[in-house]
């Protein structure tokens, strides 16, 4: 078995007991926040490849390729070149920009050559279509300083030390016009009127500039002037990087493969990528309380993406999380606290993660319903009545049985036993609803594996609690 293969036996393990315990959910952290060192050289070219591919939108020309590619490279006994082109635009870095950079730290774990491409002539040239004041030229100092902010912001993500860093005006600022023009020659306009916002803007009557066509040309020397095999980009980048395999061709090199990454969804869930403009963003200087307080505001369909995004679980382990939320045997807020520790950890440590874990529980999921008082008490020792008819007659805390079933659906009707340890949580189904309370209490009891507890038994409906007697 290799090295991941056991960590993974390791992981699966641990998910599949109590989340909601803090040392639990410690020990997991552990396990997986230890694979962002972990050698994966003894992964096969497939596993290889299909470790890569698992967070990736896409490969060109396809899966085959890349699995193909580092098989020859192994034979060869050489490394595959993986680049990467960065802007170093901004110092301000979020979790979104992190995203390629735990692809490029696989790729060094697996003993490839990482060449991270510093885009200065990029950065002082500007927005080339000059309708963005949002990329203003900037300065040897200004490009400097980013890059340095840049570096160190991203570090617990991936090893620096191990990349190679070249400028892009070792080659852009020395290139001839005879050699420019003789490439030109040969790539088609239409390849650059694939681009939507090209399209659009021709549609509309607006204008292009020369030098936005020219321009993913040029970008596109670079993976020739390197001679790349690999070239990993957001997906927005997809039309950019297909121009340097095109260039490649024409100075009779072997196109690089190409690998197109997810652009992240910001927090506030409207479907935007995240970025500092829209304010959905994390940023990496944030304190450890702060990110893990901002994972846990996201919507829950954003818990598996993130998961997929930021952290080294495996394609197997988000299933066997996903599996037992879909048969409620773990309810989304806790794999969401399990996802904002991993976060936390990337960038603070395993010690940081737990304590902004304790601040979050304390502040803002009250350890014992005995201290809210006046709550709501229902008996469930006589009378008979449904878990529905409780919830719409007796508590009224539903307006209807089928509002009663739609809660339940989303997770959100929970039998709730309270022990020296903590709480344990027990969710019930939409079937539920029809059943008598009582049975419905004692069945979710003995689920939880508690019984006589009758003093510490609570109905969570929604955000709203009542105490259970005679159980």
């Amino acid at each position: 078995m290799t090295r991941l293969g056991e960590s993974e036996a390791r992981a699966l393990e641990l998910l599949a007991q109590d989340l909601s315990s803090d040392k639990t959910v410690e020990d997991l952290l552990a396990e997986t926040s230890a694979r962002r060192q972990l050698d994966l050289s003894d992964l096969s070219p497939k596993e290889q490849a299909e470790l890569i591919a698992g967070r990736t939108v896409g490969i060109l020309p396809s899966l085959d390729s890349l699995t193909s590619a580092i098989d020859v490279a192994r034979s060869e006994g050489r490394p595959l070149r993986v680049k990467l082109g960065i802007d170093p635009t901004s110092a301000d870095v979020h979790l979104g920009h992190t995203v390629p950079m735990i692809i490029l730290s696989r790729f060094q774990r697996m003993g490839h050559h990482v060449v991270l491409i510093i885009g200065d002539i990029t950065a002082k040239i500007g927005d080339p279509s000059g309708r963005s004041d949002e990329r203003p030229p900037l300065t040897d100092e200004d490009i400097a300083k980013n890059l340095a902010t840049y570096r160190d912001q991203v570090a617990p993500f991936f090893d620096f030390q191990r990349a190679d860093f070249r400028h892009n005006s070792e080659w852009l600022a020395e290139i001839r016009l005879p050699e420019l023009i003789g490439v030109l020659s040969q790539i088609p306009v239409s390849m650059s009127l694939q681009r939507e916002d090209f399209r659009t803007r021709l549609a509309q009557g607006q204008g292009l500039a020369m030098s936005e066509f020219i321009y993913a040309v040029v970008m596109a020397i670079d993976s020739e002037k390197i001679h790349a095999d690999i070239e990993l980009g957001g997906v927005d980048q997809l039309l950019n990087m297909q121009m340097g395999r095109k260039v490649m061709e024409i100075a009779g090199q072997k196109p690089q493969l190409v690998i197109s990454m997810p652009l992240i969804e910001g927090t506030d869930g409207t479907g935007a990528k995240m970025s500092k403009s829209k304010g959905n963003y994390i940023p990496l200087t944030a304190a450890s309380d702060d990110i893990f307080g901002k994972i846990m505001s996201i919507p829950d369909r954003l818990t598996v993406p993130y998961l997929k995004a930021w952290t080294e679980w495996t394609d197997t382990e988000v299933d066997a999380a996903v599996t037992r939320i879909e048969n409620k045997t773990l309810h989304p807020m806790d794999l969401k606290k399990v996802l904002a520790g991993e976060a936390v950890a990337a960038v603070h440590g395993r010690e940081a993660a737990a304590a902004a874990r304790r601040h979050f529980t304390s502040q803002f999921s009250k350890r014992s319903f005995s201290d809210v008082e006046s709550l709501p008490v229902v008996d469930a020792s006589h009378g008979g009545e449904s878990v529905g008819a409780v919830l719409t007659q007796v508590l009224e805390f539903t307006p209807s049985m089928s509002a009663g079933r739609r809660l339940a659906k989303q997770n959100g009707l929970r039998v709730v036993v309270e022990t020296e340890e903590g709480q344990r949580t027990v969710n019930l189904s939409e079937d539920d609803i029809v059943r008598p309370l009582h049975e419905t209490v004692t069945a979710a009891l003995a689920a939880a594996g508690l019984v006589g507890v009758s003093d510490t038994v609570y109905l969570k409906v929604g955000r709203k609690v009542a105490k259970i007697d005679g159980v």
